[in-house]
């Protein structure tokens, strides 16, 4: 007999021994399908937060840089970071102008404003920004065009409204063209954002419940700031990222003729440390949910151990025989390995099925999409197909190991 059909005939043999136990089999296989089905349900809800916030990351835009202002202090109590009016409108223009590796530079000044349009009246945000905040932000249209450099020159009273806001406002109506107050200043609407939802971005508030106006039309009639709050900065290069904010600050403290023993009076906030932390986070939490997964199939392995040591037991007399009629002890072993790989094989499959459905009934009932990759899939099942190996082995041996005359006398 050739070793191919050795191998089918003892495969055979171990199928049709699981058979006998159909209850005792599935029950054992229990471990391994909840094992499996937690590791691939739990990696994919990490997987899906994790892209969750890589896509509000990307959603601040590309390659992009926020200074902020410092925070002021008044009897002992700090106000918070852009409560100081350390940012000018020089301060971004040199910035643009004399740091290198920069594609645009938006000033921002924001509020909160009621504006009245339509016979409606909504308390929102007003954001005085440049013509390039768009693109910095990498936001589109819905509809309409964004104001242009010569409107933010000549301080324009246009107006670029938020998804929600613009809903909230007019519903169904098209807005383009209308005229919106912004506290007493009539501005004319012309363009609507695409939405973007809350994000990181947002500051925890939704980025589609705001009216972007040039930031010298904000500044002159809404704010009445002299100063900036911050002002974003697009890098042409992720590579220049580090460099363009080491520029920046150096550029900023010479401006501000700070010491050298003066700490910072602004912030920089750089885009990709928040990607980063973020991924470090997510990673944390994904092997985390991967490591309670995992604790199920060592579980699941433990059990297939002892439900073979019971098997091994059970059938010592026909391993007797089959030892006495010319069975080696290496064909025996395998027979038994193959036991607890068929378990847990079988279990592995059953549980990938099962960790896959979770996933989707997560997506479908949650405002989440859990992300399922091949990869968690393959380790899952392979892990599986280990522990049967693993766990296994000791029985399979322990039934080679039989002293054939003793088994035979086994009662």
């Amino acid at each position: 007999m050739s070793t191919l059909a050795r191998g089918w005939l003892i495969a055979a043999i171990a199928l049709r021994a699981l058979r006998r136990n159909k209850m005792r089999s599935s029950l054992t296989s229990l471990g391994i399908i909840i094992g499996v089905a937690s590791v691939v349900a739990m990696l994919a809800v990490g997987n899906g937060a994790r892209a969750s916030i890589e896509g509000q990351v990307a959603a601040l835009g590309q390659n992009l840089l926020s200074v902020s202002a410092g925070s002021s202090r008044s009897g002992g109590v700090n106000a918070g970071a852009g409560s100081a009016s350390t940012l000018t409108i020089g301060d971004a223009e040199a910035v643009e102008r004399e740091v290198p590796g920069i594609a645009a530079v938006s000033p921002e000044v924001t509020k909160s404003i009621q504006a009245v349009a339509n016979g409606r009246n909504w308390s929102t945000t007003v954001a005085g920004e440049s013509e390039a905040y768009l693109g910095i932000r990498d936001w589109d249209l819905a509809a309409g065009a964004m104001f242009t450099e010569r409107d933010v020159r000549t301080a324009a009273k246009v107006a670029v409204l938020g998804s929600k806001t613009a809903n909230e406002l007019f519903g169904p109506l098209d807005p383009l063209g209308q005229a919106v107050r912004v506290g007493n200043i009539p501005f004319v609407i012309i363009g609507v954002l695409e939405s973007k939802g809350a994000g990181i971005g947002g500051g925890g508030q939704n980025q589609d419940d705001r009216i972007i106006v040039p930031y010298t039309t904000a500044m002159r009639r809404i704010t009445g700031d002299q100063s900036l709050r911050s002002f974003n900065v697009q890098v042409g290069s992720a590579a220049d990222m580090t460099e363009v904010e080491q520029e920046i600050k150096a550029l900023l403290r010479q401006r501000h003729r700070l010491a050298a023993d003066q700490d910072d009076d602004f912030n920089i906030f750089n885009q990709q440390e928040i990607a980063d932390t973020a991924n470090t986070i997510t990673g944390i939490i994904t092997l985390l949910l991967g490591s309670i997964g995992s604790i199920s199939l060592v579980v699941g392995g433990i059990g297939i151990m002892n439900i073979m040591l019971v098997s091994v037991t059970e059938r010592t007399r026909e391993i007797g025989i089959r030892m006495a009629v010319g069975a080696r002890p290496g064909i025996v072993q395998l027979q038994f390995l193959l036991e607890a790989m068929l378990l847990s094989v079988l279990g592995g499959g059953i549980g990938v099925l099962i960790g896959v459905g979770i996933a989707r009934l997560v997506q479908a009932l949650a405002d989440f999409t859990p992300v399922v990759s091949p990869g968690s899939i393959v380790l899952a099942f392979g892990v599986s197909c280990a522990i049967g190996i693993f766990f296994g082995y000791y029985p399979a041996r322990k039934a080679a190991r039989l002293d054939p005359i003793e088994a035979l006398r086994y009662e």
